[in-house]
């Protein structure tokens, strides 16, 4: 029974082994990358261990010589806006959705289980158009507008909501407090794990988006993280991509550190929501 028990320990860590390899294979070449020589990144022959260290010169064109410091802080900008306004709108809905009984409730959760479907490749011409006719291309709110509100948010919120007590609710109805505070003073606070968690989200996907910022964004001082490193690419000479390894390192590395810092909360956030 416990030679069992050892080998299915055994081949799930083995398993879990492999799929580390393969999830930081991609990493470690793009590192690897970043510190080779622009003759070496498709040389004849493969060798995973540049010859000569090129990093400095990489990450300096990477820092000095490129937009990417300049996207980097407009993805700050647009990330911690769009997540602003995300909590603002998705919190008190997703308590109203799961507490608050009112005709047509279970048609608008279906609706917003609906809306989980629905890429944002679906609405974007329509979205272009109407930001183009009022004039607002190539600005931070043309960046964030579509992403204000959050399906995923009010899903991922109201699954929290529903394990709130009903006790704590109704000794606070009957100390005279409002559904509206009875949401920031209590119920909010309370859902900080699930807030870290939906945080992550947001921000990683909005950091990494290339496709909405490829299309509404015009010039230099709005280029958002993606769109720095795509300056790398040269259709004639192939691009350096030795540089562009560098810049995709110092736009990954805060992900992967806040990430670090907060995977407690992030792990924690998904088990009270019952998605694991």
């Amino acid at each position: 029974m416990r030679s069992r028990a050892f080998l299915a320990s055994v081949l799930s860590h083995l398993v879990l082994l492999i799929g580390a390899v393969l999830m930081l294979a991609p990493f470690v070449w793009m590192l690897l990358t970043s510190i080779r020589p622009a003759e070496e990144v498709f040389g004849a022959v493969f060798d995973p261990i540049p010859s000569r260290f090129a990093g400095f010169e990489n990450y300096a064109q990477a820092l000095f010589a490129s937009n990417v410091p300049r996207a980097m802080l407009n993805g700050a900008v647009v990330c911690l806006g769009i997540l602003a306004v995300q909590l603002a709108t998705a919190l008190p809905a997703a308590y109203a959705l799961a507490r608050l009984r009112f005709p047509g409730r279970g048609v608008l959760f279906g609706l917003v289980l609906f809306g989980l479907t629905v890429p944002i490749q679906v609405p974007a011409l329509p979205l272009y158009l109407a930001l183009a006719k009022a004039g607002l291309l190539d600005t931070f709110f043309a960046l964030m507008f579509p992403f204000f509100l959050t399906v995923f948010g009010l899903f991922l919120f109201r699954q929290f909501f529903r394990t709130y007590p009903e006790e704590i609710l109704q000794a606070a109805r009957l100390d005279g407090m409002g559904e509206f505070e009875i949401v920031w003073r209590l119920a909010v606070p309370a859902a900080l794990p699930a807030i870290g968690a939906f945080s992550v989200f947001s921000i990683v996907a909005h950091w990494n988006d290339l496709y909405w910022p490829l299309i509404v964004v015009t010039s230099r001082e709005r280029a958002t993280p993606p769109l720095g490193i795509l300056a790398f690419r040269d259709a004639e000479t192939g691009g350096n991509y030795g540089a562009l390894m560098a810049g995709a390192a110092l736009i990954t590395a805060p992900l992967v550190l806040a990430f670090l810092v907060a995977r407690r909360g992030f792990v924690r956030g998904l088990t009270m929501t019952g998605l694991k």
